[in-house]
């Protein structure tokens, strides 16, 4: 059962996740032999506010 944990700042759309869900199961499934239906991923998604690069936080961006 491969299981993908994928951490990204939040503001993308219903589609675009959909879409990236749909990709990184194709991706596993090819490069893995395993069926879809066993493939798991799991999304986080942070608020702005949650997460800094080089100290700043990504809210506080320009």
């Amino acid at each position: 059962m491969p299981l993908v944990h994928i951490e990204l700042v939040a503001g993308r759309s219903q589609e675009q996740l959909k879409q990236m869900v749909k990709d990184v199961t194709d991706a596993i499934v090819k490069n893995t032999g395993a069926p879809a239906e066993h493939v798991h991923v799991v999304l986080n998604e942070m608020a702005k506010d949650r997460y800094a690069v080089g100290g700043v936080l990504k809210s506080d961006e320009q």
